[in-house]
């Protein structure tokens, strides 16, 4: 039976695509890698800025947008940085091709836990 995706995307064990496929379309360049990133450098990068926020925002309630204003340009400037750092981003696509590959063996999506 023909396919209308490529082969590289529909071949494979599962008919889930190439498990050792490394190229990338243009949403996992600009969407899924970019999320792992953010997950990434929010959980273990910019820990102290994100927890920083969240206690002003806790004490602020409703004077949250005026009273964490430093904070949250701290938080941001971090996940910043960490997201224009090439090695990073080399390494969260290096995760994103694992979590892939992964799957066009098995069959079982990654139990990722998403952060909130």
């Amino acid at each position: 039976m023909a396919s209308v995706l490529s082969p590289n995307q529909s071949t494979g064990p599962k008919g889930l695509g190439d498990p050792e496929d490394k190229t990338l379309r243009k949403v996992e360049e600009e969407v899924l890698i970019p999320k792992i990133m953010r997950d990434l450098a929010k959980k273990e990068k910019c820990t102290e800025f994100v927890k920083a926020f969240e206690e002003c925002c806790k004490k602020s309630s409703l004077l949250m947008v005026v009273k964490c204003r430093t904070e949250n340009t701290r938080l941001k400037n971090c996940l910043s940085d960490w997201y224009n750092n090439e090695d990073f981003r080399h390494h969260c696509q290096e995760i994103y091709l694992n979590e892939r590959s992964e799957y066009r063996r098995t069959g079982v999506k990654s139990k990722t836990k998403r952060m909130s």
